[in-house]
């Protein structure tokens, strides 16, 4: 047990050092700090301490005034007690000094705390700051400015909703809250809002150095360029092909896998103080797992982005991100931006799409007879071809129904303007086999394209990133038209003119369908129209595994059960057969599974912040003591505290330590079985169990799939021969057992060059079986108003060419009242549904005239909407009044939604309901009588427009 000065000799020395301090320089720490505490000083703060008191450790910055104050406690007690002290200190020397507050520290060595006095509450940290990051620290506390008062650049982030999301995070910041969660759904701009909030925590001083953790580097990318286009003046991390973190940039762009390995490499100089914004992109149950750990060990304040529904957002996150279930700090979703007036997002169209196969399967009954015939000339039995339809891809490959999905894909996609190739689309395909499968079959049916038309793009190919990489081409040539897509294009790739989705796959997870679909609901932008795609009121999705039938009957999908790492599962089996070694006196066995145990436990990272925080935990470990005689308490601990641990391994060969953990597995059950004489090999009499049976014979396969083609397997052949053989597993032992970990394990990797047998293939005929459009999603019920505006103006611009007031119109000329009223009937007589009320009604215009309307769909003139005229009247004046705050910014957009609705408005009503729910006095509660007037001068023009 240390006491308090071992502890500050032997541990916290070592980790100022670590932050870059020099305990030993008086410039930088100043051990046993004395601090004079006035007698009458003392009485008024109600404490008994006067006279000399001495700090631990202060330490100062380059100007050799007091930066902050670190407290230590020796390492058997709990930090906390020094806490008060701490804090005291730190008020004193602000006062004796008359310097700024200095921050506060306390610690037993293990664990550090972090106290921003009056600004935050006591933070545990991961290490101390260095003397850039205090001096950091200091600077932004002393000169940042209140952000209430804060601009948002709307050039970033214009937008109604953009707005009031970037003030309820500044808000929060102000109200000293350091965890946000975001939910925008896809395509509202989730990445342009944070840049805006950025730029404006930067403006005002909050923040100098900002990370942003994506999950793929394709998104890395895409948000460097993002940050490129509007802060250009800002460094940014990594440029190209940097690879070594550097400490002299403002934007930091990372995966979490890169950030987690520079977190805990040894020589990692990046301190737990080096962000002041951590921003995570798409936040999911991976950031939970490993990747929490790069949010711990950072001292950071955290935004959380998400496009998950806010009803389908998990527990987890939620907790995470430090708010009540369903309440985000700010929530957009989809349904809210296609119902915008005009909508902020595409809405879409699902075509169901099933083929006989799908729907019967491959079966006597649904093959051709001509295939039948084929069939049995290549020697097959038709009687025992028999697959169910959900069998396809997976046991059962027909290149018959690829090339029928293919085929109606380019019957029924949404086509570029030449009505000839389809529109950018994405295919979600199930495995990248067949991927591979859909290129050939684009390139065989459609040869002319010379196989540029189709491309297959997953994260692992290298020519997938980059400039003029696949994606890129994808995102910024005429060719290709379709990406083949596993996994990589399912979530955050940013591309507006995709107009077809195809689900050539099953989906099972709520979050992840909205996210596909989150892939095409992006309008186009009009300064960025591309060749291909000019115009995009919709896209369409084809459906060809029944996604959209699934989650009306199961809302929420189906739960994917967590898998536990490997690594656990690995020590959880070597606890149990210590344990059962123990039970049946086997002090050998027990004995090297425990030398086992100890050498995997060496292997956990030191570095994880995960292991660090166990640190007082583990180092009972350290004790051999603790090993000498395994009691039921020490394999509890072993169990409940240090087994779960090993979610922090990632660093290894996961091949080899999956059949090791086979291995273990294979001799726990062996130590199980009934009278099994556990110090010498089976006999015929051994009751051996069927799970026993079973394991054996599952290693014996993959023993069997180890290629002695490969010269460091080879070395190996007369083992592996023998442990395929009955004698060899009759006479197992646990030498045995040890002797095929070590020679076989490290082999294991070579098993996949060996080519598996596959799925049954064919190409039979297939036919459709269903077609049908699918009602699904936001705004269907106004397809039939839809569907009267087209036939309408088709109507009218046949009518040009016979009618000379219309062709007087569409040459830009303007027609008496007689002219008009003469035009009125003859269209009314042309179609008898063509009349200035439903005009009006259409339209949703409720005081244009009838000459005005005809002037809208002969495109001389753009008539707004009385919703769409009083919808970009309040953004208009949002954009122009950005420091309002959330709550005004609430009440404006309830203000919008109100008068939309009635159509009008008196000035009682804005102290009435609904305006009294946000405050009891309506408008006078929340703006100030210059801002009221303002309001009143906007509505009255709206209104009267």
């Amino acid at each position: 047990m240390k006491n308090e000065k071992l502890t500050r000799k032997e541990i916290i020395d070592h980790r100022l050092k670590q932050a870059g301090w020099n305990v030993t320089d008086c410039t930088q720490v100043i051990e046993e700090f004395d601090i004079i505490i006035d007698k009458n000083v003392a009485e008024e703060a109600s404490t008994p301490y006067a006279g000399h008191q001495f700090s631990d450790y202060v330490l100062l910055g380059k100007d050799g005034k007091p930066l902050a104050v670190v407290e230590a406690k020796k390492t058997s007690v709990d930090a906390a007690i020094g806490r008060e002290q701490a804090k005291q200190y730190c008020h004193h020397i602000h006062k004796s000094t008359n310097n700024g507050l200095p921050f506060c520290f306390y610690t037993n060595g293990h664990d550090i705390y972090f106290w921003d006095l009056d600004n935050y509450p006591p933070k545990k940290v991961y290490g101390f700051p260095s003397r850039d990051d205090l001096e950091r620290y200091a600077y932004i506390r002393k000169a940042r400015k209140a952000l209430a008062g804060e601009l948002i650049n709307t050039k970033i982030a214009g937008r109604d909703y953009q707005i009031r999301a970037i003030r309820a995070v500044m808000e929060a910041i102000e109200k000293r809250k350091r965890m946000f969660l975001l939910v925008m759904a896809t395509g509202t701009g989730k990445t342009r809002t944070c840049i805006a909030l950025v730029d404006a925590l930067m403006r005002a001083g909050w923040a100098e150095r900002i990370l942003f953790l994506v999950d793929r580097i394709a998104l890395r990318d895409q948000a460097l360029e993002a940050f490129k286009e509007h802060l250009p003046n800002e460094p940014r991390w990594p440029k190209q092909g940097e690879k070594e973190i550097v400490s002299d940039r403002r934007i930091y762009i990372s995966t979490y896998p890169t950030m987690l390995n520079v977190i805990r490499d040894e020589e990692n100089s990046l301190s737990p103080h080096f962000f002041d914004l951590i921003v995570v992109d798409e936040s999911h149950r991976s950031i939970y797992n490993t990747y929490q750990e790069v949010l711990t060990y950072f001292n950071t304040i955290t935004l959380g982005l998400t496009a998950t529904p806010t009803d389908v957002i998990d527990h987890n996150t939620f907790q995470l991100f430090e708010t009540e279930d369903g309440v985000p700090t700010f929530a957009y979703s989809y349904d809210e931006a296609v119902n915008h007036i005009p909508p902020y997002l595409c809405n879409f169209q699902v075509m169901k799409i099933k083929t006989k196969f799908q729907d019967e399967g491959i079966n006597k009954r649904t093959i051709a007879l001509e295939d039948q015939k084929n069939l049995i000339l290549e020697g097959k039995e038709i009687e025992e071809i028999n697959y169910e339809g959900t069998e396809l891809e997976k046991t059962v490959i027909n290149r018959g129904t690829n090339a029928l999905i293919v085929r109606e894909f380019m019957e029924e996609s949404i086509k570029d303007s030449n009505g000839v190739l389809p529109g950018k689309t994405i295919f979600f395909c199930i495995t990248k086999a067949h991927a591979r499968r859909i290129e050939e079959i684009f390139d065989s049916l459609y040869p002319e394209y010379k196989g540029e038309l189709a491309k297959v793009i997953v994260s692992e190919d290298p020519r997938v990133y980059g400039k003029g990489g696949l994606l890129d081409q994808f995102k910024h040539n005429d060719m290709p038209r379709v990406a083949l897509s596993v996994d990589m294009l399912d979530t955050g790739i940013d591309i507006h003119e995709i107009t077809n989705l195809v689900f050539a796959k099953p989906v099972y997870s709520y979050t992840k369908f909205w996210q596909m679909i989150g892939r095409g609901t992006r309008l186009l932008e009009c300064a960025k129209i591309k060749p291909w795609c000019t115009q995009k009121d919709e896209f369409l999705i084809l459906d060809c595994w029944d996604n959209f039938e699934y989650f009306k009957l199961n809302p929420r999908g189906k739960e994917l059960r967590p898998q536990i790492p490997l690594p656990i599962r690995l020590f959880g089996l070597r606890l149990e057969k210590i344990e059962k070694a123990i039970e049946l006196n086997l002090a050998e066995t027990a004995g090297k599974e425990t030398q086992k145990l100890k050498t995997q436990i060496d292997t956990l990272p030191k570095t994880s912040v995960v292991i660090m925080e166990a640190r007082n935990e583990l180092r009972s470990l350290e004790d051999e003591n603790f090993w000498i005689n395994l009691t039921s308490n020490k394999l509890e601990f072993l169990k409940t505290l240090v087994k779960p641990l090993f979610r922090t391994v990632a660093d290894t060969d996961f091949k080899a330590m999956r059949f090791e953990k086979d291995i273990v597995e294979v001799s726990l059950e062996r130590l199980k079985g009934d009278n099994a004489p556990y110090s010498k090999p089976f006999s015929p009499n051994d009751v051996i169990s069927s799970k026993y049976e079973t394991l054996k014979l599952s290693i014996i396969e993959e023993i069997g799939e180890l290629p002695l083609s490969v010269n460091v397997v080879a070395k190996q052949e007369y083992l592996i021969r023998q442990a395929q053989t009955n004698h060899y597993w009759a006479t197992i032992s646990e030498e045995k057992f040890d002797d095929l970990i070590e020679k076989l394990a490290p082999l294991m990797k070579y098993r996949e060059s060996v080519i598996p047998l596959g799925p049954e293939k064919f190409n039979l005929k297939d036919l459709i079986s269903k077609k049908e459009y699918v009602e699904f999603g936001p705004q269907h019920e106004a397809l039939s108003i839809a569907k009267y505006r087209e036939l309408l103006e088709q109507k009218i611009n046949e009518l040009v060419l016979a009618n000379p007031i219309l062709q007087k119109l569409k040459e830009g000329q303007e027609i008496s009242e007689a002219e008009a009223e003469q035009l009125s009937e003859e269209l009314h007589d042309e179609h008898p549904h063509i009349t200035i009320d439903l005009l009006r009604r259409v339209y949703n215009h409720r005081k244009a005239v009838f000459v005005q309307f005809i002037k809208h769909i002969l495109g001389i003139e753009i008539l707004q909407s009385f919703p769409e005229t009083v919808s970009k009247g309040f953004d208009e004046f949002i954009a122009a009044h950005s420091y309002l705050s959330s709550r005004q910014l609430q009440f404006l957009d309830l203000l919008r939604t109100f008068i939309i609705e009635k159509g009008e408005l008196t000035r009682k009503n804005l102290i009435e309901s609904p305006f009294t729910l946000l405050h009891p006095e309506g408008i006078r509660g929340i703006f100030n009588p210059n801002e009221i007037n303002e309001i009143l001068k906007l509505t009255e023009k709206l209104i009267a427009a």
